[in-house]
Parts: structure tokens; sequence; C-alpha cells
């Protein structure tokens, strides 16, 4: 379990400034259907940071719920060109353009965050679900600033 400022003090760490309020915790969103399945027993969960002038992504540990000291993504502001939100289910799917690259990542929507898996890796609490709406209005404003 990683309490919000653990995140913060990583991303310090690792030499980022983060944002306050602005993290969520992700996963890389399934392709289609047969990924989908096989994505439900990947236990590959990541905070999606926003800092100053980036956005990073901080994996789990999947056998200790804790963060493992590693940033397993950096995307410079100035290189996202879009970034789309859209609910699937009970996730919110995360697409965001970068020249020729598609990110898409899911989050786990608030309502039931904490009776999920989200919920277990926030601890007592559940930060995914405070910063959700903020942290992907923002994502949403990156794109459209940079076009």
């Amino acid at each position: 379990m990683a309490r919000e400022e653990k995140v913060w003090k990583f991303a310090e760490e690792a030499g980022y400034e983060p944002l306050e309020n602005r993290c969520i915790i992700v996963k890389y969103a399934p392709a289609n259907l047969s990924d989908q399945i096989a994505s439900f027993f990947n236990g590959e969960f990541y905070v999606l940071q926003l800092c100053k002038s980036e956005m990073i992504l901080l994996p789990f540990d999947p056998m200790w719920t804790g963060l493992r000291k590693d940033v397993s993504l950096v995307l410079p502001y100035g290189e996202i060109q879009s970034v789309e939100v859209s609910d699937d289910l009970l996730n919110s799917v995360i697409a965001i353009r970068t020249g020729e690259d598609l990110i898409r990542l899911t989050a786990q929507q608030k309502e039931l965050s904490d009776l999920r898996t989200s919920g277990l890796y926030c601890g007592g609490k559940n930060w995914h679900k405070e910063n959700l709406e903020g942290t992907l209005l923002e994502l949403k404003k990156l794109g459209s600033v940079q076009k």
C-alpha cells in the first residue's frame, strides 16, 4: 500500500516535481476482449503522477502492493498531442497520443474503487478516488493545450 505522500517522495527522489492531488492508479488498457480477459489476471498497476513538466508512471510491486523505486514512463507535456478519456464499464480509458504513439491506460472509476484494486493499493485513505476527477480533467487540458 502506498500513501500519497510516499508517491510524491518517490517522484521527487527521481528528480521530478509532483503536483499535489494529481496522482491516480492505472493499468495499461487491453486492446480487445481476449487481451481484457488476460489482463484481468495481470497485476501490473502503476501510479500516474502529473508533475510540473511531465507525466510519469511509477510501478507497484505486484507481490507486496508497495511502490518500486523506479519510473516506468516519462512523458513530457510538450510531446502530448491529444488526450481522450472515455468510460468502459467500470473503468475510465485514457488515450494519450504522442507523435506516432498511442498510450492507452485504464483507471478504475471512483464509485467502486474502495472495493477494487485501486482502493487496496491506496491503503487507508483512498487518494485515487479523491484525485480521479481532477487528474482526468488536467490530462484532458494537456491534450487541448498542445494542439
